[in-house]
């Protein structure tokens, strides 16, 4: 995998940064500005429902966090969000646990969180289902008869249905 330009890098060719830190140097006879980097230090206990063991404050260390090692601190870390949200899903409503665990930044794209909330995820495979289906009818004019067949004759929709969810 190509490794990719770092975000300050990116930033610089498209814009300046925002934040410029100079100081003017004398060197010999004249004044020469020098840009000190912009240095960020957070404390905090971003551990939240993480199942890792806590340590004191005391005892901490910085990490330091940058565009090349992100994913290998986020999974020492182990990150994990665990909340409980409406269920719209269904009819019955009421309330659903989530409990979400973050190993690389890609964990955070709508794909991958959808494939660790079960519910979501059988929708998705669903879906992918149906897409696989409309392809396959819209290639296969046989297909496409026999399934409008199928679909007028009420009583053979049930017995499908019926075998489906004893499945």
């Amino acid at each position: 995998m190509a490794k990719r330009e770092s975000v300050q890098k990116k930033l610089q060719r498209i814009r300046p940064p925002r934040v410029q830190l100079t100081y003017d140097v004398e060197v010999g006879d004249g004044k020469e500005s020098k840009e000190l980097p912009f240095v960020v230090g957070v404390m905090g206990d971003f551990s939240a429902a993480s199942e890792l063991e806590k340590t004191k404050l005391k005892d901490k260390k910085f990490i330091n966090v940058d565009l090349d090692n992100i994913d290998e601190v986020m999974e020492s870390l182990a990150p994990r969000a665990a909340f409980q949200v409406e269920n719209t899903l269904t009819e019955e409503g009421g309330r659903m646990s989530v409990d979400l665990t973050f190993n690389s930044m890609e964990d955070f794209r709508p794909e991958q969180v959808v494939q660790q909330v079960d519910p979501l995820r059988k929708l998705v495979e669903a879906r992918e289902r149906l897409t696989d289906l409309r392809n396959k009818i819209s290639n296969s004019e046989r297909l496409e008869d026999l399934l409008d067949e199928v679909l007028k004759n009420t009583d053979q929709v049930r017995q499908l249905s019926a075998e489906a969810e004893n499945e």
